[in-house]
């Protein structure tokens, strides 16, 4: 493969990408196709559950995420509705042996556009809801470090500052 998603590779806490807000899609390319098949291979071996584009430096609303069926690949996703609530340990590829405990709801309903270029609704619980809720937070700049407990911050703080240097 010639094109640059060829080199892509996980970006790790401390790259300016990973604070910022990705560019919505708004005409779907080749490359966008492509962009997802690459990330779908790197959540693969990088043994994930899901994956945004900017944590492979790409600054647009992708998203790609494991669940029982295969894997769901969104383009734009918004959730239009969450219920009820659990708490439980999350880890992220970008924040390495980082785990953090975090509320989310357990049951949502997403939208976005799949890899065929057609608008889907999905309804989620458990576990695929909680994937999708981080990837979308990827996709505003919201990592998992930021839902940390005071107590928890003071704890990951010098795990998050020797990750900046490396």
């Amino acid at each position: 493969m010639g094109n640059k998603t060829a080199t892509l590779q996980i970006k790790i806490y401390g790259e300016p990408i990973l604070r910022k807000k990705a560019s919505k899609v708004n005409k779907i390319s080749k490359n966008d196709i492509s962009i997802m098949e690459k990330m779908v291979e790197i959540m693969h071996n990088s043994e994930g559950v899901g994956l945004a584009a900017p944590q492979i430096g790409i600054s647009k609303q992708i998203i790609v995420v494991r669940d029982d069926n295969g894997v769901i690949k969104l383009i734009n996703p918004v959730i239009l509705k969450k219920e009820g609530e659990e708490e439980a340990k999350e880890g992220c590829l970008s924040i390495p042996d980082i785990y953090v405990d975090v509320k989310r709801a357990n049951q949502i309903l997403v939208e976005g556009i799949n890899e065929k270029e057609k608008e889907v609704t999905i309804e989620a619980e458990g576990l695929t809801a909680r994937i999708i809720q981080h990837e979308i937070d990827h996709l505003n700049g919201v990592l998992i470090v930021d839902y940390a407990s005071p107590v928890s911050k003071v704890l990951v703080k010098k795990q998050l500052k020797k990750l900046r240097r490396l």
